[in-house]
């Protein structure tokens, strides 16, 4: 007898429909799993065996065929427990099949027959309303999840008997109703407040002026002066997600395994803060079955990279893709997956080895040699995508010690959503650039028009800070900004001004 059985699968982040085609034959004893199985599909025989005899339920002496349908895509993982032992139950005439065509089945299956949470449960009940499926059974764990897909049914399942009675009508597993507002309403809430930050005024107003235009930004101060604090504070002034980037954050975290307990939504920003140890796999995303990287799961935050010196070299080459494209391609000899990876840049590194060099209090012990070599760990390359670079220095007592609290995120973060605005407006008809970071050298030259005033100011600039060649744009690109924060349509000479403050390691004096 044959049965088929609705499931699906994960390729990216977006799911697929995976016909799960059990066939009970006479014959010589056997279970067989076909399609391309990976070994944990493959060790879902023992899983399923065991849940169905621990059921309640005979487990047939027969010669049992899974086939996994498309069977030229590999399958991985082990959310196909559920829909084969459903299949194996309609074949024994356990399970009525008149709703089997109506939903999708997802689940782990324990020894005892319960079931476990499964990675991409928000990608698969996307799969079920895109295809006018019903709904979807899958585990309690996984059910708030999947509710955020407005138009299906959920229907959270505990064990495989529960299932089995559903489906023979002897058991009603009502709907899972969420009011997805107000899911995202307190999803959306930040820990961190800029006002926790004591001092650093004008650190904070570089921030402010990266989150304004996505710019990325690299702050360079000794230890201890609060570059990992400020950091892990800009998405608190970011715009708020919209939900459609919430739906998409949440995919990448869900399919990486990311995702807490029960928790039906990211709205908030994510920050990804790797160490400094991770692997090029690790930070672009790989392996044998690729996997999204850190890259990816920065998608629509921030990206902090600590000690950025430290990193391998290869590490942070390989992010020039994902930095310029807004995402990143992992090839591999059976398939070829693309994440998407738009985050705001935001490193951090110590002027020089010991970390002391230009602080008035601590006397630096590194010679120029060690200096330029430890400068010269971050390419050219990379830093031509860092528009933004700040110094960040050490905090003095009476800052520390003063009980004043700084401005809150949310004032900042009203500033930050209309300077967005302006671009919103200004680029609504340019493909793929949403923000002044995003600006073509041809799209610089047309929107980043500068008085003659302006334009002494810069040359100026250039000719004695011995500014390079690659300021010049981000100069623009960053004033632009500042005049959005500003309200100004126009790029006045204190805008400019404020940028060139902004291009720390371009100056000669620097690296001298």
């Amino acid at each position: 007898m044959l049965a088929k059985v609705l499931s699906g699968a994960v390729l990216g982040i977006d799911a697929y429909i995976v016909d799960v085609e059990v066939d009970l034959s006479f014959g010589l004893v056997s279970f067989g799993v076909v399609g391309l199985p990976d070994g944990a599909v493959k060790e879902s025989r023992e899983r399923v065996k065991a849940a169905i005899t621990n059921t309640g339920f005979a487990f047939p002496v027969n010669r049992i065929i899974v086939n996994l349908a498309p069977a030229d895509i590999r399958k991985e993982g082990s959310a196909f427990d559920l829909p084969i032992a459903i299949g194996i139950l309609t074949t024994m005439g356990m399970v009525r099949d008149d709703k089997l065509g109506d939903y999708l089945f997802v689940g782990e299956l324990s020894l005892d027959g319960s079931l476990r949470p499964v990675h991409g449960a928000l990608s698969m009940a996307v799969a079920v309303k895109n295809h006018d499926l019903k709904g979807i059974l899958l585990p309690e764990d996984n059910a708030n999840e999947a509710a955020v897909v407005e138009g299906i049914d959920v229907h959270p399942v505990k064990t495989l008997a529960q299932a089995v009675e559903f489906l023979n009508d002897g058991l009603q597993i009502p709907p899972l109703q969420l009011n997805v507002e107000d899911v995202f309403r307190q999803a959306s809430e930040y820990e961190l407040d800029f006002s926790d930050v004591k001092g650093q005024e004008h650190v904070k107003r570089a921030l402010e002026v990266a989150a304004a235009g996505s710019h990325n930004i690299l702050m360079i101060g000794p230890p201890g002066s609060g570059k990992t604090m400020l950091a892990k504070r800009i998405p608190s002034i970011l715009p708020p997600l919209s939900f459609e980037e919430a739906i998409e954050t949440t995919k990448i975290h869900s399919v990486a395994g990311l995702l807490p307990g029960k928790k039906a939504l990211i709205a908030t920003r994510p920050f990804r803060s790797p160490h400094h140890t991770i692997s090029s796999a690790g930070l672009i995303g790989g392996g044998t079955i690729p996997r999204p990287g850190e890259v990816s799961l920065a998608h629509n935050g921030v990206l902090f990279l600590d000690e950025l010196p430290e990193f391998n070299r290869n590490a942070l080459e390989v992010m020039r893709q994902p930095l310029e494209d807004a995402e990143v391609t992992i090839s591999r000899a059976s398939m070829s997956l693309t994440y998407p990876s738009r985050f705001m840049l935001v490193a951090a590194m110590n002027p020089c080895p010991c970390g002391f060099l230009g602080d008035p209090g601590r006397r630096c012990t590194c010679v120029p040699a060690v200096i330029q070599r430890y400068m010269s760990k971050i390419s050219g390359p990379l830093m031509d995508r860092i528009d933004i670079h700040i110094e960040v220095p050490a905090v003095h007592y009476r800052e520390l010690s003063t009980a004043y609290d700084g401005e809150k995120s949310t004032r900042i973060r009203e500033r930050v959503q209309r300077a967005r605005l302006m671009q919103a407006q200004r680029f609504s008809n340019v493909k793929n650039v949403f923000c002044n970071a995003h600006m073509s050298t041809k799209q610089i030259r047309k929107i980043c028009q500068l008085s003659s005033e302006s334009l002494s100011l810069l040359e100026m600039a250039m000719e004695r800070l011995g500014l390079s060649a690659r300021a010049y744009n981000r100069i623009l690109k960053v004033s632009r900004t500042i005049a959005d924060l500003g309200g100004s349509d126009e790029i006045k000479a204190e805008h400019v001004s404020e940028a060139i403050q902004y291009r720390t390691l371009d100056r000669e004096l620097w690296l001298q």
